[in-house]
């Protein structure tokens, strides 16, 4: 049975969790003259105080147009797209630069910022914006992934290449990848020094380096796999665990065996989630179908351990395994678990879809609504800390980092919250663009 988080014991599973009043957490009276944290009216350009010295609070960058994806922060910066790269600063919320080319795709490592306006690749220094290289592609980027020194992008028509990331220098290039979804999380995934290419419907795992075969596995065409792209998640116990359909694959890395092969009634619509812990020897692997049902699987055999329903789940991201619990966004609830042995602890619903990955930092659990508002947890209980409601709908997936939540809104701002208080400073400060 599930437990509405903050609500009475005699509460139905499916009542609206209790939520603190006023929506915004509790603060003390700001001081004279400072500003709420509140989207400005158009056209105001609201002047952040001066911080006090050596005090961090919370603060909003308003953009000129459209904010989307999940923000990266490395070092003192975030990153955000907002048809450029714009990067602020994590104490301040001052932009130190912006791009001068859209990125629809982009990934930040090695102190460089590699992104794709779709028809050409470039690098970027990420510390001020300086351009590092910069080439045309033969066709649409969709996809951009970085790891280990090699950029990997899947291009519209089938095409998957790999660059080297600190020249632009192509390092190979293979052909006949699926053309059947063509969207950033179905691309080719990069993992260490292997690549991971659905391509003449089988599984290719591919030097990173090179693009030499290591090898591959009959995995299906789309519609052998449900009408539904191949997922892969490449894991830290030597093994890749690929939802297909309604199947799940366990695959050696090094050799390509596959060691055990799970059959669901549903299809999967994300990839599994791999944790090692005390639920079984070696680990567990956890997924959920579109229908909402949790799986727990032995990652060692493939044996069903247990599964839970919850609800219908379109969500493409996995479920996130985190200090013994299990959380899955499914439908407009967030439902949390044991991982041991699967017993519901709370579920809380939001009101409208959760939108990207939440994330745990610090015993707090931090997702996103299709209601505009970003929620912050007890990731133990459930009971609500406080939310913060934007004016749009919540983009990517929120990071927490330094005791600082991250997020992306519709409303074309990036807001960077206190993870403990939110907005609770007192003096709220707003960056504009």
């Amino acid at each position: 049975t599930w437990r509405a988080s903050g609500s009475s014991a005699g509460s139905s599973s499916s009542a609206r969790a209790t939520r603190s009043r006023p929506s915004r957490p509790s603060a003390s009276p700001p001081a004279p003259g400072s500003r709420p944290l509140n989207v400005p009216a158009q056209g105001a350009e609201p002047t952040p105080p001066p911080p006090e010295p050596g005090h961090w609070r919370p603060w909003r960058f308003r953009m000129s147009n459209d904010v989307w994806g999940t923000p990266v922060v490395d070092g003192d910066l975030l990153y955000v797209t907002s048809f450029e790269v714009h990067a602020l600063d994590t104490g301040s919320g001052r932009r130190q630069f912006k791009t001068r080319d859209v990125a629809w795709s982009m990934a930040v490592a090695g102190g460089r910022i590699h992104a794709s306006d779709g028809p050409t690749l470039y690098a970027l220094d990420a510390a001020d914006g300086g351009e590092r290289w910069r080439l045309r592609t033969d066709a649409w980027v969709y996809a951009l992934k970085v790891d280990r020194g090699t950029v990997v992008t899947g291009t519209r028509g089938g095409g998957v290449q790999g660059w080297e990331a600190s020249n632009g220098a192509k390092l190979w290039e293979v052909t006949g990848a699926q053309t059947d979804f063509e969207t950033p999380e179905a691309g080719p995934v990069v993992h260490g020094d292997t690549v991971y290419v659905w391509r003449d419907a089988r599984l290719w795992a591919l030097d990173a380096r090179t693009g030499a075969e290591r090898w591959s596995y009959p995995i299906g065409d789309a519609a052998s796999c449900g009408g539904v792209p191949v997922r892969v998640a490449p894991a830290e116990d030597g093994y890749v665990y690929v939802a297909a359909g309604t199947r799940v694959l366990s695959i050696d890395i090094a050799a390509g065996h596959v060691r055990w092969h799970f059959e669901a009634p549903a299809v999967f619509l994300s990839p599994p989630a791999f944790a090692p812990g005390p639920a079984v020897t070696g680990g567990g692997v956890y997924l959920a179908d579109h229908l909402g049902t949790v799986y727990a699987l032995d990652a060692t055999t493939g044996q069903d351990r247990w599964r839970i329903a919850t609800e219908q789940r379109q969500s493409a991201e996995p479920v996130l395994v985190a200090d013994g619990n299990v959380h899955v966004g499914s439908g407009s609830a967030l439902y949390t678990l044991d991982a041991v042995t699967g017993t519901p602890r709370w579920r809380f619903a939001a009101g409208g879809e959760l939108v990207g990955s939440p994330v745990v930092a610090d015993g707090r659990i931090h997702f996103g609504s299709a209601d505009h508002v970003l929620y912050t947890l007890d990731a133990t209980g459930g009971q609500l800390r406080w939310k913060l409601a934007t004016g749009g709908e919540i983009t990517g997936s929120p990071v927490a980092q330094g005791g600082v939540v991250y997020a992306c809104s519709k409303d074309r701002c990036v807001y960077a919250l206190d993870a403990v208080k939110g907005t609770a400073t007192g003096r709220g400060a707003a960056a504009t663009r």
